[in-house]
């Protein structure tokens, strides 16, 4: 059973969620960015860190995880700051094909077996 989600139009809970920040730090996290519960919920802890670090059992994006808690990116990022302090979570970045391909080019072996094989058909 899912709580409802929060109201995007109470400024007040979400200043009570978010401790009165109103900033993450910026680059650590945008809307693609991967997090991965590192432990189980607490007892005691804030129901919303729990609710995160239930769903991020599996890699899960910092868009999805907004979505999921009915709160705007900006508030889900601070929460997911305060998991990342305490070594509750970790995040990946996706790395793109064209990054990965600029990092290291492909081995000109396997550029001649593509080429061969092109040639063939």
């Amino acid at each position: 059973m899912n709580p409802k989600p929060i109201d995007r139009e109470d400024p007040d809970r979400l200043y009570t969620v978010t401790g009165g920040r109103s900033r993450a730090d910026e680059g650590t996290f945008d809307s693609v960015t991967l997090v991965v519960s590192e432990c189980e919920p607490k007892e005691g802890m804030q129901s919303e860190h729990a609710r995160i670090l239930r769903m991020c059992q599996r890699p899960t994006a910092v868009v999805e995880i907004s979505a999921d808690l009915g709160m705007p990116v900006s508030v889900v990022k601070i929460l997911l700051r305060d998991l990342l302090d305490t070594g509750r979570i970790t995040v990946r970045h996706p790395s793109s094909a064209s990054s990965a391909a600029q990092a290291q080019p492909p081995a000109p072996e396997t550029l001649k077996q593509v080429l061969d094989a092109l040639q063939r058909l």
